[in-house]
């Protein structure tokens, strides 16, 4: 199975905030990820606690802008720019590289994120 219409849909979905729900979507549930801040889960259900979580923490979404995505072979690489006011007072302003390792069922088995500062 081709990843390219299922990476596609993940990063619509990541664009227009859904996120809790793309993760619901397209992660197989042995889905592990890992931040550049040493943030992990081991499988989906951590990973939509850890963003409902998240999310619940946003007092308001400036924008989320995605930039391009790459896939070659069963692997997908996607920038985004993420920028939020949050509800402590903090704002968080990401550029990042997503990477997502699929299986052949379409679904997320891996993924990674990688500052990409301007």
């Amino acid at each position: 199975m081709g990843i390219d219409s299922q990476v596609h849909k993940m990063d619509g979905m990541v664009a227009q905030g859904d996120i809790v729900n793309a993760v619901k979507e397209f992660f197989a549930d042995g889905a592990k990820t890992s931040d550049y801040a040493q943030v992990t889960t081991t499988n989906k259900a951590k990973m939509v606690e850890k963003m409902e979580g998240f999310l619940n923490a946003i007092a308001k979404v400036n924008g989320i802008t995605h930039h391009r995505t790459l896939v070659d072979g069963n692997t997908s690489a996607s920038e985004f720019t993420f920028d939020f006011d949050m509800k402590d007072g903090s704002k968080i302003y990401w550029h990042e590289i997503i990477r997502r390792i699929w299986n052949t069922e379409g679904l997320v088995i891996e993924e990674e994120y990688f500052d990409a500062k301007n």
